[in-house]
């Protein structure tokens, strides 16, 4: 069994944490018993957030005797401190427990510090000095904030996206996080559905002792995948260095990484979908995305009224107007019978 420790936190477990946000999507009862099965088969890190809807609840109701034996983190998107204790009180109450382990600032614009008019570090540290929480985190998707948070020496952890299809600027970030013992988080270590070998993104995650994947789980076939690694992680062969190579040759350049940040639309486009068709119907079963729904759901594309929003709120800085475009084009073309 592979194991990580975050950084100074000193919280150490296997190295596959439950990402929980999908669990809004899932009936109450199923969620809780894939909650359930993760933790009885070794998993003891759940990551949640105030803005995953009932994700926290979910947690409360499997995990309602067994808080000592695992560790929650969660997350507030607040900007000054009056939200930030609204969401912590919330956050406390849905989970019905009188601490988090890990409170974490949840892709902020900016790097949260003491002394700032807004007030959210200071209250962070009130938090903790009153037991409320325990260790302080910081998410994002901005390497410029990313790098801050490093050199501030203010954080515990980030939880920052990381899969194989890393340029070398995330794998410094990786370093940077290593160097100044901070732990580190990755999301997205399956890149938001586009990698579809998570042996492959487990054995290339494993090279990085002091990363913790975070999987979003929904169905129990994902977890049983990632239950099967505990007993047998896998590991970096030729076989799996071929794969991640056609990958990243598949997917080099720019990409939609489905993260959201650019939501909501005010033309109503599901962007963070709608930008990247072309590559999921690639990648998984095409019939899925043909359906009568999701042809409503591109269509919607020629609404579009260039207002620049979605660009201007890329993590990633990619040229969102145009990667709709030329995905409804492809999308179009798949339609009419034509092969990507």
């Amino acid at each position: 069994m592979d194991q990580v420790t975050l950084g100074s936190t000193g919280i150490t477990v296997n190295k596959n944490g439950f990402g929980a946000l999908p669990l809004q999507r899932v009936e109450a009862r199923e969620a809780v018993r894939l909650l359930r099965k993760a933790f009885d088969h070794g998993i003891t890190f759940f990551d949640t957030a105030r803005m995953y809807s009932d994700s926290e609840e979910k947690l409360s109701i499997a995990f309602s005797t067994e808080r000592k034996n695992l560790y929650i983190a969660t997350k507030t998107m607040a900007l000054n401190a009056e939200g930030f204790w609204r969401d912590l009180d919330t956050s406390l109450a849905m989970l019905k427990t009188d601490y988090i382990d890990l409170y974490q600032f949840h892709n902020p614009p900016f790097c949260p510090k003491p002394g700032e008019a807004d007030g959210l570090y200071d209250a962070m540290l009130s938090a903790r000095a009153q037991g409320k929480i325990r260790h302080i985190g910081i998410t994002n998707h901005r390497l410029s904030v990313a790098i801050e948070a490093i050199q501030s020496g203010l954080y515990e952890t980030l939880q920052f996206p990381f899969s194989y299809l890393a340029t070398q600027k995330e794998i410094g970030i990786v370093h940077a996080c290593e160097r100044a013992n901070m732990g580190f988080l990755a999301m997205k270590a399956l890149s938001g559905g586009l990698i579809t070998n998570s042996a492959a993104a487990y054995a290339f995650l494993a090279q990085y002792p002091g990363v913790l994947p975070i999987w979003g789980i929904q169905r129990e076939s994902e977890l049983d995948e990632f239950i099967a690694m505990i007993a047998a992680p896998p590991r970096m062969d030729g076989e799996l260095q071929a794969w991640i190579h056609r990958d990243r040759e598949a997917l080099a350049g720019s990409f939609c990484r489905g993260c959201g940040y650019c939501m909501p639309c005010p033309a109503g486009i599901e962007i963070n979908t709608c930008a990247r068709i072309s590559l999921l119907l690639r990648r998984s079963p095409s019939a899925q995305w043909l359906s009568e729904k999701n042809q409503a759901m591109m269509k919607k594309i020629e609404d579009c009224i260039h207002c620049g929003a979605c660009e201007a709120k890329c993590p990633f800085g990619l040229k969102t107007q145009t990667l709709l475009a030329e995905n409804y084009r492809d999308y179009q073309e798949v339609l009419a019978g034509k092969p990507l």
